[in-house]
């Protein structure tokens, strides 16, 4: 199996670490110099390419998945603040004929936080003395706020409770690798649920867990979709 990486930073080093270590062939690494909008996907690239794994900048986004969808090769986004962009990556899936996981976040451990809080959520919302709210906190680069993964939580707790206008508050600060916090706050008490990353090897370890999937398939899917089909949920 053969694995290209669009976005060679830390992400991208981290993801062919560990898909090294799985045993597959990672080339071609295009960083942003070496692709300025899609330009450095080409034929001799991505030749014998299986999947392409995505950890660029938002605005890379788009022209990445252009130029890989006319080679025909299958996609694993990880980047985020692209979902403006959604309904024409969906057509351009389906036309193409190409497989793409996405995700807010590939973190094995998030996707299981994100089941935590969905059910949570549900049994909170027949409490109307308890109030939610959501708050996350990321290093200093991460250029879009809210994150992804935490208007993700926000869109799955929001069927459940009485008063579905939550705002998110976000902090950028230092290197903090992503804490995410979902409260429930009444009158006697608060409960909280929080994930707090360590280190990013969570996230590469799911964006290539995502690519191996991926491989040979068509669609247009989301990460959380393939990880509760992965684990059984």
């Amino acid at each position: 199996m053969k694995l290209a990486l669009l976005g060679y930073g830390k992400m991208g080093k981290l993801v062919e670490a560990i898909a090294l270590r799985q045993g597959w062939e990672v080339s071609p690494k295009l960083d942003i110099a070496d692709n300025a909008g899609g330009s450095g996907i080409t034929p001799i690239s991505m030749a014998g390419v299986d999947v392409a794994v995505e950890f660029s900048q938002p605005e890379a986004v788009l022209p990445n998945i252009e130029a890989a969808a006319r080679l025909g090769i299958n996609l694993v986004i990880g980047t985020t603040g692209w979902a403006a962009h959604r309904a024409k990556v969906e057509q351009i899936v389906l036309d193409s004929g190409i497989g793409l996981i996405h995700g807010a976040n590939f973190s094995l451990g998030m996707n299981l936080f994100f089941e935590i809080v969905a059910h949570s959520s549900r049994v909170m919302g027949m409490v109307p003395q308890y109030d939610a709210f959501v708050s996350e906190e990321h290093h200093r680069a991460k250029k879009d706020a809210p994150s992804g993964t935490a208007l993700n939580l926000l869109d799955m707790m929001r069927p459940h409770l009485s008063n579905p206008n939550l705002s998110i508050a976000s902090i950028r600060a230092g290197w903090i690798p992503g804490t995410h916090v979902i409260g429930f706050d009444s009158e006697a008490d608060t409960i909280i649920l929080e994930h707090r990353a360590r280190s990013r090897q969570g996230f590469a370890e799911g964006a290539v867990l995502a690519a191996r999937w991926i491989a040979g398939k068509k669609g247009f899917f989301d990460f959380r979709q393939v990880f509760r089909e992965i684990v059984g949920l």
